[in-house]
């Protein structure tokens, strides 16, 4: 399976070029992510604990799916792709908010999206070694006893949500 090529961006996030994912991660190059926080209609936020497989963070929890925009895709495109890929099922996405790229948030300029659905998953097991669904006072609880137990970016990510409360 050939390596995927991400677009290469500038701290404005215009694309300036493009590489393969090993080159990208390896040089800290920016580029570009989406993550998505699923909830269920009981308020619980589904969590995936990534799988040992995984290059970066493995067996840590993050976002319900996440992943790398490929070259010439868009954030808008990415995300139900990812959900799709990592959750196996579809569901209507609202886009949240975009955070700059940095070394919190791995190099990459990453949109955040919600969706809410009580869908059940399917998962892949190369990405995804569990996935759990608590509601936010357990994420909040279980992050602040040990935050190396979630992805920098998600705890990022995390904290704007539960600064902004999108949901009730």
């Amino acid at each position: 399976m050939p390596e995927e090529i991400f677009d290469i961006v500038n701290e404005r996030d215009d694309v300036i070029g493009q590489a393969p994912r090993s080159e990208v991660h390896a040089r800290k190059l920016l580029h570009r992510a989406v993550h998505v926080f699923v909830f269920n209609s009981r308020g619980d936020l589904l969590l995936q604990k990534r799988s040992a497989l995984k290059d970066e963070y493995p067996l840590c929890f993050t976002s319900s799916s996440s992943g790398h925009l490929g070259a010439g895709e868009t954030y808008d495109e990415a995300a139900p792709r990812e959900m799709q890929e990592e959750l196996g099922f579809v569901a209507p996405l609202e886009r949240l908010a975009k955070f700059p790229a940095g070394p919190e948030t791995s190099f990459e300029h990453t949109v955040l999206y919600l969706a809410i659905t009580d869908s059940p998953p399917n998962i892949d097991r190369q990405e995804i070694d569990e996935l759990v669904a608590w509601p936010l006072d357990e994420v909040t609880r279980r992050v602040a006893a040990d935050p190396d137990q979630f992805c920098p970016a998600f705890r990022v990510l995390f904290d704007w949500y539960c600064q902004h409360r999108v949901m009730g």
